[in-house]
């Protein structure tokens, strides 16, 4: 399979008791405000889709995800990728109803490498993606599941090699050491498994400035690049938020601490600074 011509540009929501959440590697999780008002204002700057995942879903036992994914799928007219807690065949259908167009799994692929086999034999390999996490320690790669809580002593690319085989669609690689830093992408494990799978990759893990993302297009084989801090933080001040009785709101509370550029990070100027250096996206 040949990956997209565009490379795609996808802002990535975690999800929690229904606020928008963000941390470090996965961990020290701050609310940011109401998910559907940032995927809104993504949406309206040209992202090319939008991903929602329920970062305690798999932990709890739990998937509450179909009111946004119907809120979303009524009002943003992009491709909307969910996650967190897919785990049978009945909670893709249920995602898929509420107007989700992907789904992507992580835990249960692993507990059942048959479930993606099952799933994309019955949705199309096009609606599944397979979500990777990666954890380095020392020189060697591993997954994860439980968003990051669990390592499983499996190599990323054989795995990769493994889903692709198994019938997804999509691979959304996470590198949980990079998440949340802003220090730049994992490049030596991006690179070799983007250019192993013939299915497309979407990396995600590591924005903290514009250089940091042309360095992944220019050094990779990637289909596109899953951002969420690098947007979130800038405009964050934009949003009125409410108290819903759970969640550490310091963050908001302080907000005016930060020195936020609320337009430095807009996808639409991102995407400009690509094609001035020759990476094709839509515009």
């Amino acid at each position: 399979m040949k990956k997209n011509k565009f490379i795609r540009i996808i802002p990535k929501l975690d999800i929690k008791n229904g606020q928008l959440i963000k941390g470090i590697n996965l961990e020290g999780l701050r609310v940011l405000g109401d998910p559907y008002d940032f995927a809104y204002d993504y949406y309206k700057d040209l992202a090319d889709e939008i991903c929602y995942i329920d970062n305690v879903a798999t932990l709890y036992g739990t998937n509450n995800l179909s009111k946004f994914i119907t809120r979303t799928a009524k009002n943003l007219f992009i491709p909307l990728t969910v996650g967190g807690g897919i785990k049978k065949i009945a909670d893709i259908d249920n995602a898929l109803k509420s107007g989700a167009d992907k789904v992507s799994i992580n835990s249960a692929a692993i507990n059942d490498k048959n479930f993606i086999r099952e799933s994309s034999r019955i949705y199309g390999s096009s609606t599944i993606v397979s979500l990777i996490e990666v954890i380095k320690i020392g020189k060697n790669y591993f997954i994860s599941k439980s968003n990051g809580r669990d390592l499983v002593n499996i190599n990323p690319l054989d795995w990769a090699l493994q889903v692709e085989d198994f019938g997804a669609g999509e691979i959304f690689l996470t590198v949980v050491n990079k998440e949340g830093l802003g220090t730049g992408f994992d490049i030596d494990i991006i690179k070799k498994i983007s250019k192993k799978v013939r299915i497309p990759l979407i990396a995600h893990g590591g924005a903290g400035k514009k250089e940091h993302i042309l360095d992944l297009l220019k050094k990779t084989n990637v289909s596109g690049v899953s951002i969420a801090s690098f947007f979130h933080y800038n405009i964050v001040k934009k949003f009125i938020y409410k108290k819903k009785g759970y969640g550490n709101f310091n963050f908001l509370d302080n907000i005016n601490e930060y020195n936020l550029d609320l337009i430095q990070n807009q996808i639409t100027k991102l995407k400009k600074y690509l094609v001035k250096h020759n990476i094709e996206v839509r515009l």
